[in-house]
């Protein structure tokens, strides 16, 4: 794309349904998995915790490989709607299965659906990222990642307070619901979203697994060789998402067990952090490309940070929920912002190479987080999990004032 390219805010809020329709599916996945893990198959924090690190484990895998891939694809519907298209039809047949081979409480089937549907999403997750950076000019991409940002929090807010009555009705339906919901919404984007033709490589040849992964290795080389902002930008990445991951994770859980809440109500408080990550996303985005994204992705890792701390205090369901509308706020300040820094440290040629790189540091995040927080957990009890989170992210704030580049063309350097 030309840095001169227009930017669409409809065409942006077009692409918005694709993450939409991922955040229904992640967030119904976290909210309830590890519910049904422990009553149905009694299964200890820990080994919850590794579970739900399955669809991380993949995706390091994965992603590298998708990422790089998509960038040498060249079909008739560009270089990542196929992705899209083939990974959402999959994703919904076994997210579908979720509930119903937990009602046959049969361990072994549940590890099979939950691994098929994992890797159904990996096929399309970094793909329909790389789409923002392949149709927005870098000056703008703060503010186009909150739009999609907006949206994901939309497929958020969906699930965690239209899921409730859906939940208390029938435990399948929010699952049914949801996966029609995430498939048509990236069948949106695959339909009306037109990829730039210059983006579209001539010659684009075979890429194996070898072929990503050593393309992979070029780009780490690039983060742990060349100047330390890349480095820190990626430690700070890893961090903070450890510590949102365990809160996503285990959330309902402690809800549950430690509070004494139906675990629909945890969910229903995670929507009150997904409204105000919503409605302040657009407004993350032009802040960010007014004052700078990294001083406002520090100024969000200590919003974020007050409000955890500050639940450690709290067992009643309206001022957590009050607090978790606060941390929702901080934390579009930190996510709308960071992914456009990454990919404004390389060309646009690597864009899908370093938004596999972004993935491939968050997603080692969300490996570490389950199992270190799941640990935690039966070694302490629940209330460490509000405790872990908050130094996470202190020492992700502290690892920022390092980063001296990756903000927008116009306003410094690449």
């Amino acid at each position: 794309m030309k840095e001169g390219a227009r930017f669409s805010a409809g065409r942006t809020f077009l692409l918005g349904f694709g993450f939409l329709g991922v955040s229904v599916i992640w967030a119904l996945y976290n909210a309830y998995v590890p519910i049904f893990l422990k009553d149905s198959f009694h299964l200890r924090s820990t080994l919850i915790g590794l579970v739900m690190t399955i669809d991380n484990i993949l995706a390091i895998v994965l992603l590298p490989y998708l990422g790089a891939l998509s960038d040498r694809t060249r079909t008739r519907l560009g270089r990542r709607r196929p992705y899209i298209l083939v990974g959402s039809v999959l994703a919904l047949v076994f997210f579908l299965f979720i509930p119903w081979v937990t009602a046959l409480q049969r361990l072994g089937l549940m590890m099979l659906v939950i691994i098929l549907m994992n890797l159904s999403m990996a096929v399309f997750r970094s793909p329909v990222i790389a789409l923002m950076p392949d149709i927005t000019p870098s000056r703008f991409r703060s503010q186009a990642n909150g739009i999609i940002n907006f949206m994901g929090g939309l497929g958020a807010l969906l699930v965690f307070f239209g899921g409730k009555p859906l939940y208390d009705r029938r435990v399948s339906l929010p699952f049914l619901v949801g996966g029609l919901v995430m498939f048509a919404s990236c069948l949106l984007v695959v339909l009306f979203i037109r990829e730039p033709a210059e983006a579209e490589p001539v010659g684009a040849r075979h890429l194996s697994f070898a072929d990503s992964f050593r393309s992979l290795a070029g780009n780490l080389k690039d983060v742990f060789g060349g100047e330390r902002s890349l480095l820190s930008i990626l430690l700070a990445i890893l961090f903070w998402f450890v510590g949102y991951n365990a809160i996503e994770t285990f959330f309902t859980s402690y809800a549950k067990y430690y509070l004494g809440l139906k675990e629909s109500t945890g969910a229903l408080i995670l929507g009150f952090f997904s409204v105000t990550f919503m409605v302040a996303s657009i407004g993350s985005g032009f802040l960010g490309g007014r004052i700078g994204r990294n001083r406002t992705i520090r100024i969000g890792l200590l919003v974020t940070c007050a409000t955890l701390v500050a639940a450690l205090f709290v067992r009643r369901f309206l001022p957590l929920a009050l607090l978790f509308a606060a941390g929702g706020l901080g934390w579009s300040l930190v996510n709308v912002n960071s992914l456009p820094m990454v990919v404004d440290m390389t060309t646009l040629e690597k864009v899908g190479g370093y938004t596999g790189l972004y993935y491939f540091f968050s997603q080692a995040a969300n490996i570490i987080a389950p199992p270190a927080a799941g640990a935690l957990i039966d070694a302490f009890g629940y209330g460490s999990l509000m405790v872990f989170s908050s130094v996470l992210f202190v020492a992700a704030f502290f690892i920022m004032s390092l980063v001296r580049r990756g903000e927008a063309l116009d306003s410094g350097a690449r």
